[in-house]
């Protein structure tokens, strides 16, 4: 197929057109803005092949992206072009609000446009699938788990303008016929995800011999899911998923906030220990609580497993390993990302030392 991926160069992106350019014969068009989060960096391996290109961009830009679906004539759009991380949503709503409401409307009404110029063999065979999140579910207590048709009950800027994304998909779908998949994914960690997310930054700080930041009291728990795994399952939606229909993607690894940064501690006493021999763990500090911190997410992937038959390969042991060995051995792409890196304010105020 012809694929248009919105956002290739952010995390989840790079890794399915690595994922796609290994395994499948697509041709790929990557549209991405490149903002603080997106790095070609993360695309190097896959830079001089035949099949893949890239176009800088804004999905809000409506030329663009019309000229765009003209010339690339594509079959699949897949959507992963948002503003993502909670706490810069609460500091400045506004881009989620552009990005991702407006950003969508605008890659939608191409697609129907798209659509609309198909001969019916390529109709039959096009699919818009937008990439989305758990948090649109919004907050469980201490049992259950997310289903495709849990109710939308967002809590945070972010959340929000990810549910009406969703919401904005599927009425398109519905109004216009267009064959439209949703994804909502569990919390996504591994290789190449900038440092501002609760795993690499951990990582990044404590090889600086820097403070740990753990909300409150480190009890929120997420689901956590291999960003490899997470590809692997993108690709089984838009080449096998039904029109119209939502697919959760969960790892099936609870993890408490703080669990996962005393493990992460406790890999690095083992690989790289400190200089004067004691324990990562005493860097950990507590931090004020994130405002409207959702307690616990968890995915209930039965549906992709039993209609695709996908299921993660790795484990969070597995995974957390490799990440952080990837970390370590990757110091000049963290230093890029880095060097530039603009901190939320909620995820640095320290309240109470541990």
């Amino acid at each position: 197929m012809r694929l248009l991926v919105t956002g290739g160069a952010g995390f989840i992106g790079s890794a399915l057109i690595r994922h796609l350019v290994a395994e499948t014969d697509h041709q790929i068009v990557n549209l991405d803005k490149l903002t603080y989060a997106g790095s070609l960096a993360s695309l190097a391996s896959v830079a001089d092949r035949p099949c893949y290109r890239f176009v800088k961009g804004d999905i809000c830009d409506e030329a663009l992206i019309e000229q765009v679906f003209t010339s690339f004539d594509p079959d699949c759009v897949v959507h992963l072009a948002a503003e993502s991380h909670v706490d810069r949503s609460i500091e400045g709503p506004a881009d989620f609000i552009r990005t991702n409401l407006i950003g969508t409307y605008t890659l939608l009404e191409a697609a129907r446009r798209q659509f609309a110029r198909l001969s019916d063999e390529r109709r039959a065979r096009f699919r818009f699938h937008h990439v989305s999140t758990d948090e649109v579910y919004g907050s469980l207590g201490d049992t259950g788990r997310f289903t495709e048709t849990t109710p939308y009950d967002p809590r945070s800027p972010y959340s929000a303008s990810k549910a009406g994304s969703d919401h904005l998909v599927s009425a398109w779908g519905h109004t216009f016929g267009i064959p439209v998949l949703i994804s909502n994914c569990s919390n996504n960690y591994g290789p190449y995800q900038f440092p501002e997310k609760l795993i690499p930054l951990c990582i990044t700080r404590a090889l600086e011999g820097k403070p740990l930041p753990v909300y409150g009291q480190g009890r929120n728990v997420r689901d956590w899911l291999y960003v490899e795994d997470h590809a692997r399952a993108l690709q089984l939606v838009f080449e096998q998923g039904v029109p119209g229909e939502v697919y959760n993607i969960g790892g099936n690894a609870e993890r408490k906030n703080i669990d996962v940064v005393t493990t992460l501690c406790d890999i690095l006493d083992r690989t790289r220990p400190m200089n004067d021999g004691g324990s990562y763990r005493n860097l950990i500090t507590f931090v004020r609580d994130r405002p409207g911190h959702d307690l616990r997410y968890a995915i209930d992937a039965t549906k992709i497993t039993r209609e695709l038959g996908w299921k993660p390969r790795q484990s969070f042991e597995t995974g957390i390993e490799s990440t952080v060995r990837w970390y370590c051995e990757n110091s000049d792409w963290v230093g890029s990302c880095l060097s530039d890196r603009n901190e939320p304010k909620q995820q640095t105020e320290a309240v109470r030392s541990r």
